[in-house]
């Protein structure tokens, strides 16, 4: 069963970011039912307060309510909120009238002018910053602060409010709501960005698969481009040399045959040199990628006197999880701690951040790993060591039993159909 954190621990940075400011927005609402709505019920009696407290805690919600559906909307998981935003706009504007009408024609008393102000002013700050989550354009955004300061201005000479109070109402108005405004338009940009660098970071791992792929595809074409040449030339020298009934149709096909396995080994040895990695090498390698990355990255121990065969194959354990790192979970420390351990060499890397979803203890990629692994009778154990821990463990011993290299190339007597098939 899942912790009570499990919930926030299985989301990405950008959806925990996203997280954030949703509750932040919708705290206004909070804000505005505790700090004007509930005291309005003990300032304005009964039936008034409750009346002004119903509608307090409308306004909220629908606050509530266009905070979610403007931030799918900035997202592009839902079409602009533009009825819900009139609705805002309206109910807004209702209330604050209401509000300074309670004010200035209600009941008389301190306390009554001061709650009906504070519902006044509070309720078109939070109204201007909410709708300006649901425009892009900045001169609307200005529209929407500059309207709801001119509209609290205007509806307070009709009412009999001083031209001083008037100027105040809307200087504050104008003031609160911008700074809002200011703070939602901000809050949608660092939002965007962060989900830019989220998918910067799966694109740069992406294009760093590529790379080792066309690196690997260009090196096999400098080896096989120039045989295979004299291959098809031999080949067909030697075509027209048997319909003549010339007996060096047989030379040219020794030539032909001793060419295709000479391409066998050169192709033997590219490979070879693909899948042998340097272990020092890679461990430098994995802390300046993750680094780089903006996680910390700790490495502890010393390659020198470790077996080629053993570097290679913790080599590769570096780089599955490195990779698995970059584009799983949520990482901000890893830490990869290699030591030697009667007669065998235990490499550790351990990560946070990771989430069960990105579980690969059975992906093909620690499979892979572990086949390698075993052609050198090595183990490898991958699992969640702690809450959002993972742990990838992988032993060599520093003098293998056997060897077992997978045999991917054709014997040399094979048929060129057989090669190309």
């Amino acid at each position: 069963m899942r912790g009570p954190g499990g919930w926030w621990r299985q989301k990405s940075t950008p959806a925990k970011f996203e997280t954030y400011t949703r509750c932040s927005f919708h705290f206004f609402g909070v804000t505005e039912i505790l700090g004007v709505g509930l005291p309005a019920l003990g300032s304005l009696g009964p039936a008034l307060g409750a009346g002004l407290l119903a509608a307090v805690s409308l306004h909220a919600a629908v606050c509530m309510l266009t905070v979610s559906r403007a931030l799918d909307w900035t997202r592009g998981r839902r079409p602009q909120p533009v009825r819900l935003l009139w609705t805002l706009a309206s109910l807004t504007a209702v209330i604050a009238v209401a509000a300074l009408g309670i004010a200035e024609r209600g009941p008389s008393g301190e306390n009554v002018d001061a709650t009906a102000g504070a519902v006044f002013g509070v309720v078109l700050v939070i109204g201007a910053g909410v709708m300006a989550l649901g425009v892009r354009e900045r001169r609307r955004v200005y529209a929407i602060v500059g309207g709801f300061a001119l509209g609290a201005g205007a509806v307070s000479f009709p009412l009999g409010a001083p031209a001083p109070v008037a100027l105040l109402t809307m200087g504050a108005v104008f003031l609160g709501g911008g700074f809002l405004a200011f703070t939602a338009v901000f809050s949608v940009w660092l939002l965007d960005a962060v989900y830019a660098l989220d998918e910067a970071r799966e694109t740069r791992a992406r294009l760093a698969v590529a790379e080792e792929r066309l690196r690997f595809g260009r090196d096999l074409h400098d080896v096989m481009g120039r045989n295979l040449a004299v291959i098809a030339l031999k080949s067909e020298l030697a075509v027209q040399l048997a319909r003549r009934g010339r007996p060096e149709a047989v030379e040219q096909m020794i030539e032909v045959q001793r060419i295709a396995q000479e391409s066998q080994r050169e192709v033997r040895a590219v490979v070879r040199g693909y899948r042998e990695a340097d272990l020092g090498v890679e461990l430098a390698g994995a802390q300046g990628v993750l680094t780089a990355a903006g996680i910390a990255c700790e490495v502890h121990g010393e390659t020198g006197g470790l077996p080629a065969e053993v570097q290679s194959a913790l080599g590769w354990v570096v780089r599955e999880t490195t990779t698995n790192v970059l584009r799983h979970g949520d990482a901000g420390r890893c830490s990869v701690a290699l030591r030697v351990l009667e007669g065998r060499a235990v490499l550790t890397v351990e990560n946070d951040g990771a989430r069960e979803s990105d579980d690969e203890s059975g992906g093909s990629g620690l499979v892979g790993l572990r086949e390698r692994l075993q052609a050198v009778d090595g183990t490898l154990e991958a699992g969640f060591a702690d809450a959002g821990v993972f742990r990838v463990v992988a032993e060599v011993p520093l003098t293998p039993v056997t060897t077992r290299t997978p045999q991917t190339s054709v014997p040399a007597q094979a048929t060129m159909s057989e090669v190309t098939s």
